[in-house]
C-alpha cells in the first residue's frame, strides 16, 4: 500500500482503545486501531488536530460509537490501494448499517465471483476501519470471522449496530466513498 507522503495524522481515544486517523488534501485516509493487523508506519507523518478532515471524521465517528449517527460523509481518499481493493472496498461502503454480508456476495458483487480469497486479503487490508465496514463481513456460514482490528472490537461494532440508533439529526447519512486513483 502506498499513502501520500503528504498525509497527517490525529489520533483519539475511543471506547474501543486508542485509533489514529490520517488524512490527505483528498480526504480521510485512514483509521487505526493501536496494534491493528496492517497498521502503516506513521512516524513520518505529521500531526494536525485541525484538520478539516480529520476534525469532521472525528466528530462524525464519536457521534457513531455514541449511537447517534448510522454512516459518514467525510470524504474518502482511497488512492493507498490497488484498483482491486478500491473496488472491494466501495463494496465494503455499501452495506448498511446493521446489514452483514459475506466474502461471496462481495466477490460476486464486485464481478468476481472465484477472487473470494483476495475480497478476504483486501478487506483485511481496508485502511479505513469502521468508516469503510469491513466489520460487516462474516463468513459463508454467518461466523464472526477475521477482523485487523480483533474479533472483541468486531462483535462491539456489530453490537453496536444491532441497537436501534438515538434519534439525532445524523442517522440516516450513508457512507461516502470516493476512489482515487493516483
Amino acid at each position: 500500500m502506498f499513502f501520500d507522503p503528504a498525509t497527517v495524522i490525529t489520533q483519539m481515544d475511543t471506547r474501543l482503545g486508542l485509533v489514529t486517523l490520517a488524512a490527505t488534501d483528498q480526504g480521510l485516509s485512514g483509521l487505526w486501531f493501536a496494534q491493528q493487523k496492517h497498521h502503516p508506519d506513521i512516524r513520518a507523518w505529521r500531526r494536525d488536530d485541525s484538520h478539516p478532515w480529520l476534525v469532521q471524521a472525528c466528530a462524525e465517528l464519536a457521534q457513531y460509537l455514541r449511537g447517534e449517527r448510522t454512516g459518514f460523509t467525510v470524504a474518502l481518499d482511497l488512492r493507498s490501494g490497488s484498483v482491486f481493493q478500491q473496488s472491494v472496498w466501495n463494496a465494503l461502503g455499501a452495506i448498511a448499517h446493521g446489514d452483514t454480508s459475506s466474502y461471496g456476495a462481495i466477490s460476486r458483487q464486485i464481478g468476481r465471483p472465484s477472487a473470494v480469497r483476495a475480497v478476504g486479503a483486501a478487506v483485511g487490508r481496508n485502511p479505513i476501519s469502521i468508516v469503510v465496514p469491513c466489520h460487516r463481513v462474516l463468513g459463508a456460514n454467518g461466523a464472526l470471522t477475521g477482523y485487523a482490528g480483533g474479533l472483541g472490537r468486531k462483535a462491539a461494532l456489530l453490537a453496536l449496530e444491532s441497537t436501534p440508533p438515538a434519534m439525532t439529526a445524523h442517522t440516516s447519512a450513508p457512507v461516502q466513498t470516493r476512489t482515487m486513483q493516483a
